[in-house]
């Protein structure tokens, strides 16, 4: 067994199931939201790099796509980072010891990880204006998505470190100041590169989605959402299947051993890969499809995806208790001094909480419907008022 530093005397407040269902619940929002910034990042790239080698209809499609991606990322990074902080707050109750010594050995990067995301961030409203007006911003997007997968990179290193203790000890020996990232964890590659491949996965059913929902854009850019939507998320969720079976398969014996014994582990790894069965379905469908996509598949697509991602974490927290215990670690032994008058109105806020986020989407959803509408509105008021005044 592995030393880890001692627990903080305070007992826990809450008890650890009640902990792990919020992390999952946080953490599978934060991962929507981060899959659909990374992967509307790469759609935008692609968008945009292609529409600028040619003038045609197509082109001018392609720009639009790029640009309604585009303007939607900025707000999409404010939920990324809302949704980032909960569940790095109640991994740090329920994991502490394992997590601050894995965030001080790679204290360097976990700290520049501010620097990063605020130069993504000014990035993003920089591709957001560009494209816009139909200029080049893949390579604005280019470095934006470079700076998310590092960001990407250090979460994953230092996740995957805080399983780890056999390696702290010669991690700090070799430098104190943080500096270096660990290389040597097989697990690390697969489960970062899994989680790039699904931003591309949900950017397609996003695209789906706002085929879908978006009333305010013509029927060929719907149309043209649904379809090239559909053949993203077919691509991206058939090379995700494969990379998530990488992932199982460089575990140690005994996270396998777990993971395929206990039945609670195996329901949320089959929910997953049914959920992931029903999207690559529903891709498939808009795939094929010449017309916009209707509310019934961009609904399904997009709660699938939320469902998908909740199981996916789920299974996540299995590999991690799994690791942890085989090295001395057990989560469930913990001292718990429960305030349940505390927790009561703890859970009322955090529901009103969750529900003035989704009332905040669907402000931010209408705002962004009505602009061309708005915008269309302000033209023919100035056409309006520039005619009567040559008339005059």
């Amino acid at each position: 067994m592995f030393p880890f530093p001692v627990a903080d005397p305070i007992p826990l407040p809450a008890p650890v199931w009640l902990f792990k269902v919020l992390n999952i619940v946080t953490l599978g929002l934060h991962f929507v939201a981060l899959q659909m910034l990374l992967g509307g990042l790469l759609g935008v790239i692609g968008l945009n790099f292609l529409a600028r080698l040619q003038s045609n209809t197509l082109s001018d499609m392609r720009h639009q796509a790029a640009a309604a991606l585009a303007k939607r990322l900025p707000i999409v990074m404010t939920y990324v980072i809302n949704f980032g902080v909960p569940p790095l707050l109640f991994t740090q109750v329920l994991y502490g010891q394992a997590l601050y010594t894995s965030s001080v050995l790679i204290g360097f990067w976990w700290m520049a990880v501010i620097a990063l995301l605020t130069v993504c961030y000014w990035l993003l409203y920089k591709v957001a204006d560009r494209t816009a007006a139909h200029q080049s911003a893949w390579t604005l997007a280019l470095v934006a998505y470079g700076i998310a997968a590092l960001i990407g990179r250090i979460y994953s290193a230092n996740m995957t470190l805080m399983l780890r203790p056999e390696d702290w000890t010669q991690m700090y020996a070799n430098s104190a100041l943080g500096v270096y990232i660990p290389t040597n964890d097989p697990t690390t590659n697969p489960r970062w590169l899994f989680m790039l491949i699904s931003g591309f996965a949900v950017s397609g059913l996003w695209m789906i989605w706002i085929s879908a929902t978006t009333s305010s854009f013509s029927q060929d850019l719907r149309a043209f959402f649904n379809r090239l939507g559909g053949q993203i998320a077919v691509v991206a969720i058939a090379a995700q299947l494969g990379l998530a079976m990488w992932v199982f398969a460089v575990q140690p014996d005994v996270v396998k051993t777990g993971l395929t014994t206990d039945t609670l582990y195996q329901i949320y790894g089959y929910a997953w890969l049914a959920l992931t069965a029903g999207l690559l379905g529903i891709a498939a469908y808009s795939a094929f499809q010449k017309a916009q996509a209707n509310l019934v598949v961009g609904w399904g697509a997009a709660a699938g995806v939320l469902l998908t991602m909740l199981a996916m974490v789920a299974y996540r927290d299995g590999i991690r208790d799994i690791t942890l215990f085989s090295k001395g670690f057990d989560v469930w032994n913990r001292q718990i001094v429960t305030n349940w008058s505390v927790v009561g109105l703890f859970l009322a806020l955090f529901v009103v909480g969750l529900g003035v986020v989704g009332w905040l989407i669907s402000v931010a959803v209408r705002a962004k419907d009505n602009a061309p509408q708005v915008e269309d509105m302000t033209r023919e008021t100035v056409s309006k008022t520039a005619i009567e005044g040559v008339n005059q």
